[in-house]
């Protein structure tokens, strides 16, 4: 095993994946076939970066660095929205996931979609008579120029960006939507490195302006009924928790149309390690009070030989295709234990290559029973002394509000995708806190960048950075909101 880690910083990354982001034209971040990363070093998780991670060896088990960055602005924890009568929403990216969330945007009362931006007119276009038909206005578009994203972000008339394009273009939209006085939602993942989150703290820190990982999955029946039956007591002392992403997603990835440019198999070949954090480890963290009491502190990761791609490859692609070419370097399944301060452990998923039933996992323990979702069932004392699983129904008494008083509305994944968005605008019409803040954003996608360090360096424990710096313990709202009155 490797002796040190290699220290990733601007004076040796010559492509300045870990330092400052020059000027970058929208064409360059909105190509989705852009390069995913250039190895280790796009990740920024040298251990010169400030919580990162300790140089594997006999201290590291039980490492933690504490030590981060001077705060460069105001915490942005627990800052409410300001009031919103109308929250004017502009969407950069209307491929698969942007143009299916613009009629739930449009459904939400009290959102305007006021501008539209896609490297793609013809998706612009057909945005446009979607706004339209739904009885709004004509909507500003942008698809042409360098800068159109940077453009919609200026805009007067533009309170909220919503950012669903290829990933390594997260974050250089969001950065201009902070920077143009934005509050702003991004699709997972937020940020693919360690430097990148924290560009994020600050800037949201800076500018006054909330950076939320829009995770759906925190807005699952399911999940909100977990969280609210763990915050009630009902499974005692918190103990472990699962959460995963197993989608097999081959048949899309090798689709020559569905990711446009195939840009999301590019990243498997380039890195090892979870590609997909969220949807498991941000409802996980929700039950367990993860910067609000507790705070993740290490995690160590293992991935499996990457046979799969290769495999569906061999049987699906006929000989010449330039997809013969590619070496396929992620793992088919990377497996991870993250350990909070509190010593609880969750275990983190991510499989999408090979033939596997959609599951989040999504399981919760503690000292008086266990919650297991994929199919849900729940074994609770005193309710259950006899060994014997449990219907989840017998339970609905503890379901959300917004499940029993809102409800799925037009859909978007049964109905958590729209929930996500009409609490986001409930907030901001309010004037309350997000649910979700870039404290949590950061926490969620960090594992993304550590657990391909963990990988490489034979599955090494590695710390999390502390993004709230010290403030871990307070409590402010999160997903277990309270009706407004």
């Amino acid at each position: 095993m490797p002796t040190d880690v290699p220290e990733i910083g601007p004076g040796n990354d010559p492509d300045n994946t870990a330092g400052e982001r020059p000027g970058m034209s929208r064409r360059s971040v909105l190509r989705t076939g852009a390069a995913a990363g250039a190895g280790l070093a796009a990740l920024g998780v040298g251990h010169g970066s400030a919580g990162a991670a300790p140089p594997p060896g006999p201290s590291v088990p039980g490492a933690e660095e504490r030590t981060w960055p001077p705060r460069r602005g105001r915490s942005m924890m627990g800052v409410p929205f300001e009031r919103h009568d109308t929250i004017r929403v502009g969407i950069i990216g209307l491929g698969n996931r942007g143009g299916s969330m613009l009629p739930l945007f449009l459904a939400v009362e009290g959102i305007r979609v006021t501008a539209l931006c896609d490297v793609d007119p013809a998706r612009v276009a057909a945005a446009t008579r979607v706004v339209t038909r739904a009885g709004q206005p004509e909507p500003a578009r942008f698809t042409e120029g360098p800068d159109a994203y940077e453009r919609l972000c200026r805009r007067d008339d533009v309170d909220f960006v919503y950012v669903a394009t290829p990933w390594e273009a997260h974050v250089p939209m969001a950065l201009a939507a902070l920077r143009g006085g934005k509050h702003v939602g991004v699709e997972c993942p937020i940020a693919t490195t360690i430097e990148e989150l924290w560009e994020l703290v600050d800037a949201s820190e800076r500018t006054r302006r909330h950076c939320i990982q829009l995770e759906n999955c925190c807005y699952g029946r399911n999940e909100l009924r977990a969280l609210r039956m763990a915050h009630d007591g009902l499974f005692g002392e918190l103990l472990h928790g699962s959460g995963a992403y197993l989608h097999d997603l081959r048949e899309l990835l090798f689709s020559d149309t569905y990711y446009a440019g195939q840009w999301r198999r590019a990243w498997h070949t380039r890195i090892d390690g979870d590609l997909y954090p969220t949807h498991g480890l941000g409802p996980v963290a929700a039950y367990m009070d993860v910067n609000r009491g507790d705070r993740l502190v290490r995690m160590t990761s293992m991935s499996t030989p990457a046979l799969g791609l290769a495999d569906y490859r061999a049987q699906h692609v006929p000989a010449g295709d330039p997809k013969w070419r590619e070496r396929y370097v992620n793992g088919d399944v990377t497996m991870s234990l993250i350990q909070t301060e509190r010593g609880r452990v969750i275990h983190l998923v991510h499989g999408v290559s090979n033939p596997h039933p959609y599951s989040r996992l999504n399981h919760l323990a503690g000292t008086k029973g266990v919650f297991e979702d994929y199919p849900p069932r729940i074994y609770l004392e005193p309710d259950a002394t006899d060994h014997r699983w449990r219907s989840w129904d017998d339970y609905q008494r503890h379901d959300h509000w917004l499940w029993t008083d809102v409800g799925p509305g037009p859909g978007g994944h049964g109905g958590m995708d729209y929930l996500m968005l009409y609490r986001l605008g409930q907030t901001m019409r309010l004037g309350l806190p997000p649910d979700m803040d870039v404290y949590d954003a950061a926490a969620w996608n960090a594992p993304f960048a550590l657990s391909v360090l963990s990988v490489r360096y034979g599955g090494v424990p590695v710390s999390f950075p502390d993004f709230t710096r010290g403030q871990w313990r307070t409590p402010h709202p999160g997903t277990d909101s309270t009706k407004p009155g």
